[in-house]
């Protein structure tokens, strides 16, 4: 999936205020961009590290730069927008190899009261749902979900669950938004909650899927999959 504008080169300066950063352009000249990550984003922020941004002029936009990438160590996308366009790409394209041969591949679907990522479907088999979460919390060697406890998340699980009880195929996917990292697991010590409702899920059939992106300055992707741990 290719950027749908330019990114442009500049420095890191500090996030704050969760949707704020403050970056350096090439120029010298400093600007407010919007930091689209609700997270603490541990262990994806320097002191004056290098970043990517967009600019994007709109007269309904408070702020016209976007942070899109940082570079700690590898490059860490850390619009967690991204990652549903990201793989709502490769679903289409088939490739992803355990969710390919859906003819109908639908974004933002409602099941019940929740809502999912996706939703697949084909006339010769189960519908199948699939919910994306965008993992760039690095522990060691260990790449953690999630960063912060997540209430929302917690629910997303339980929702896969009751899908899965039902008889349809449900998939948690866990898009790894940096090159580091040899494996995927929960963030127990953030959030045991969540921890354990992703076991109880899995071990019930939810399917838990982990995936690194291929991160470049003018496109994103879906690449290797990797090992996912969920041992308490």
């Amino acid at each position: 999936m290719n950027y749908p504008y330019p990114l442009l080169d500049a420095t890191l300066l500090r996030r704050y205020k969760r949707f704020l950063a403050d970056v350096r352009l090439s120029d010298g000249t400093e600007v407010t961009a919007h930091c689209p990550n609700p997270g603490r984003m541990t262990s994806c922020l320097a002191p004056e590290a290098p970043c990517r941004v967009t600019h994007r002029p709109n007269p309904r936009r408070k702020l016209a730069y976007t942070l899109e990438q940082v570079q700690v160590g590898g490059w860490i996308v850390v619009n967690t927008a991204m990652a549903n366009r990201v793989v709502g790409s490769a679903l289409r394209d088939g490739r992803i190899p355990e969710l390919q041969g859906y003819g109908k591949v639908a974004a933002e679907v409602r099941c019940g009261e929740a809502r999912l990522d996706f939703g697949l479907e084909d006339p010769d088999r189960p519908p199948c749902w699939v919910e994306v979460k965008t993992v760039t919390l690095l522990d060691e060697e260990v790449l953690r979900f999630p960063d912060a406890v997540s209430a929302r998340a917690t629910r997303h699980v339980q929702t896969l669950n009751q899908i899965r009880a039902e008889g349809h195929r449900a998939v948690l996917l866990f898009l790894i938004g940096r090159s580091d990292g040899a494996c995927v697991a929960p963030a127990e010590a953030i959030d045991p909650t969540y921890a354990q409702a992703l076991r109880e899920a899995a071990a019930a059939g939810v399917e838990v899927l982990a995936y690194r992106m291929t991160i470049s300055a003018t496109a994103l992707g879906v690449g290797e999959r990797l090992p996912v741990r969920l041992g308490a």
